[in-house]
């Protein structure tokens, strides 16, 4: 019967869809490649209305299948992204996005460049205003090519030198090259959403031309409007402007403080604590304690010792002065749970001790001040130290002995 017949063929379409799903998930690319034929032809006797779905998945298996098949290429990858081209208008824009992607990724720029433009002249009805967003994204990726030829054209005529910006044409293309760039670049980052690579090419722009102003309104409404998403590189990037430009320091911490509270475990959390270590504000120098002890909390700082020596140096300050040990004791209550284990066990001490010195020098000195002198770390690394005749581990054991009262008001 024909309800039978429908049922039967639903059922198949659904087995091939699930042995397709096997395959990719177990990298069978040969394999997979064979059933999306026979999925394809399969719907060729499909005479439902449902095409909105099989050509999504489609586009989205035969994409997948093309970029790791052996023995498939760039030209036969092409002429499948032109044919899913034509699947629906609806996801036009989209395709050829992801088609430019594989372009570039393959270091065809010239054709990646040509299919933008295409993608850009593109016009069907009311779609067209439908997919303004995509439409945006395809100018903006071309602008971002256009930064390339911009940035090559650049470094050819810095190279040359004084006479090399002599040369009027080579000049005058480079600059039509950038008035290209910065119109989409400046239309995208209008845009709230994540666009980090082209703030970064239009600020980079205006800078070389010398317009510092508006790259500091660029990035400032990147970073601080509330329309956009929280971004961490956002602040990162108004930060790296300013120090270009010289700001006080205050405007730099200001642009750390926020990166802090978003991701405490940032690299640039060792300049935001050297910042605040040599301010002359108490408030400052108790907020670079806070902010070094935070970023020692992420696995990915266990054995920085940049990070290890930052603590080291604001600890000995405090303990030496016997000023502000209450700072010390507010960080450490939360940690002396589980930062014995994390970072002072004896394996660390010896693991430490055999790859680097200077790391296991500062994280002792540390351990001792937090945990005392009957600390397992502190007691392996300055008995190997002395073992070693190594003066400044002799110095790291009398300090740590002299001020081992520290350590009882600080766990008291």
């Amino acid at each position: 019967s024909s309800n039978e017949h429908k049922l039967n063929f639903k059922k198949s379409k659904e087995a091939c869809l699930s042995y397709i799903q096997d395959a990719l998930l177990q990298k069978q690319w040969k394999r997979a490649a064979e059933f999306l034929t026979c999925y394809v032809e399969s719907l060729e006797k499909d005479y439902s209305r449902e095409h909105i779905g099989p050509s999504e998945m489609i586009w989205r298996i035969g994409t997948e299948i093309l970029w790791h098949h052996s023995q498939s290429s760039m030209k036969e990858f092409s002429c499948f992204m032109e044919q899913m081209k034509t699947l629906g208008v609806k996801r036009y824009l989209k395709v050829c996005l992801e088609h430019v992607f594989h372009l570039l990724c393959n270091g065809q720029i010239d054709e990646a460049y040509q299919n933008l433009s295409l993608a850009e002249s593109w016009r069907f009805g009311e779609q067209t205003a439908i997919q303004d967003k995509e439409m945006k994204l395809i100018q903006a990726y071309r602008g971002l090519l256009d930064y390339y030829s911009w940035s090559e054209q650049k470094n050819i005529l810095l190279e040359q030198g004084e006479d090399g910006f002599s040369d009027l044409a080579v000049e005058q293309e480079m600059h039509g090259y950038f008035r290209k760039a910065a119109v989409n670049l400046k239309e995208i980052i209008k845009i709230p959403g994540v666009w980090d690579i082209f703030v970064k090419c239009y600020v980079d722009l205006l800078e070389f031309y010398g317009d510092h102003n508006e790259a500091r309104q660029v990035l400032n409404e990147y970073a601080y409007n509330s329309k956009f998403p929280a971004n961490p590189n956002a602040h990162v990037y108004l930060y790296q402007f300013l120090k270009r430009q010289r700001e006080p320091k205050k405007s730099l911490i200001s642009a750390l403080k926020i990166l802090h509270d978003i991701v405490p475990s940032h690299e640039l959390m060792i300049d935001f604590n050297t910042m605040l270590q040599k301010s002359k504000k108490r408030k400052k120098r108790r907020l670079g304690l806070e902010v070094i002890f935070a970023a020692l909390d992420y696995a990915g700082w266990k054995e920085n010792a940049k990070a290890w020596s930052c603590l080291t140096r604001q600890v000995k300050q405090i303990v030496v002065s016997d000023k502000h040990l209450d700072w010390i004791k507010q960080e450490w209550n939360s940690r002396k749970d589980w930062w014995p284990a994390f970072h002072f066990s004896r394996y660390l001490a010896k693991r430490n001790w055999q790859e680097d010195k200077s790391l296991s020098y500062e994280k002792a000195l540390v351990a001792g001040i937090l945990l005392g002198k009957g600390c397992k770390y502190f007691k392996y690394v300055s008995h190997q130290g002395c073992k070693a005749q190594l003066k400044r581990f002799r110095m790291l054991k009398k300090f740590v002995n002299r001020h081992n009262l520290v350590y009882l008001k600080i766990s008291g």
